[in-house]
C-alpha cells in the first residue's frame, strides 16, 4: 500500500503531504482519504494491533493537495485546535487564478453561504442571514499566457477557513482558478487539473510550544512552468 509523504512525526503530532483526488477523511464511499491511510501507516509502523487515535484537526477540498497536521493524542488535539480558533495557525496557499490582477496585493473580505445540497458556496459583500464572514489576503507571484489566456500565480493567506473560500472568493473577482470544475470559466477543457495548493503550513508544538513550519517545494505544483523557465531545464 502507498502512503501519503509524512514530513514529521513525533509522539504528538504528525504533518503529511494530502495528494490531490485524496479525502481528508472517509465519507462513506471507497475512496482513499487521509485520515484511514495515516492510521493504518502508524499501525505498519508501530505494529500495533487494533484502534489508535488520529485526530482531524483541518481540512483539505478533495482536489487540493497539500500539507496537513494531525494530532497523535486527544491533549494535542485540542492545543492544536485553540491555535487554529485563535489564527495562530499559518496556512498559506499558491493557486493559478484567470486573467491579470488589477491589485496585485489586496485582501478580500466577504460573506459566505454554503448550499449543502450542491456542495457549493455563494459570496456576498455584505452580510445575509445565515453568512459567515470569511477573509484572506493574495499575492501575485507571476503572469503568463496559458491555452490563450492571461493567468496568473497568486500567493493566498487565509484568515478564515471556509469551506471553497479561495476559489469562490477569487471567482467573485472575476479570477476564477484554472481547472476549477465548481466556480470556474471553463476548466473542463483544462489540460491542468485543480490549481490549488496548500504549499505552506506552520504551528505551534503543542507540548514544547516550538513553532514548526512545512513547506512543500516548487516542482510539486506542475502550473508552476507557467512562470518558471527554470522547470523546463
Amino acid at each position: 500500500m502507498t502512503y501519503p509523504e509524512v514530513l514529521f512525526e513525533d509522539n504528538h503530532v504528525l504533518v503529511a503531504i494530502k495528494p490531490a483526488g485524496v479525502l481528508s477523511q472517509a465519507d462513506g464511499s471507497d475512496a482513499p482519504d487521509m485520515l484511514t491511510l495515516l492510521k493504518q501507516y502508524l499501525k505498519e509502523k508501530y505494529n500495533k494491533p487494533g484502534q489508535l487515535y488520529l485526530g482531524l484537526l483541518h481540512r483539505l477540498d478533495r482536489n487540493v493537495s497539500g500539507v496537513m497536521v494531525f494530532a497523535k493524542t486527544s491533549k494535542c488535539a485540542s492545543r492544536i485546535s485553540e491555535q487554529i480558533r485563535q489564527h495562530k495557525l499559518v496556512k498559506k496557499y499558491r493557486a493559478v487564478a484567470y486573467g491579470f490582477f488589477e491589485k496585485k496585493q489586496a485582501e478580500l473580505s466577504n460573506y459566505l453561504v454554503k448550499d449543502e445540497k450542491s456542495n457549493t458556496v455563494r459570496i456576498f459583500d455584505s452580510s445575509v442571514p445565515n453568512s459567515k464572514l470569511s477573509k484572506l489576503s493574495y499575492t501575485v507571484l507571476g503572469e503568463a499566457d496559458f491555452e490563450g489566456k492571461n493567468v496568473s500565480l497568486v500567493e493566498v493567506k487565509l484568515e478564515t477557513g471556509r469551506s471553497h473560500q479561495i476559489r469562490a472568493q477569487l471567482a467573485h473577482e472575476g479570477h476564477s482558478l484554472v481547472g476549477d470544475t465548481k466556480y470556474g470559466i471553463d476548466a473542463k477543457t483544462s489540460s491542468f487539473k485543480l490549481c490549488l495548493q496548500s504549499y505552506k503550513l506552520g504551528f505551534f508544538h503543542p507540548i514544547n510550544g516550538e513553532f514548526l513550519e512545512y513547506t512543500i517545494g516548487k516542482q510539486s505544483f506542475e502550473p508552476w512552468c507557467l512562470f518558471d523557465d527554470s522547470c523546463y531545464q
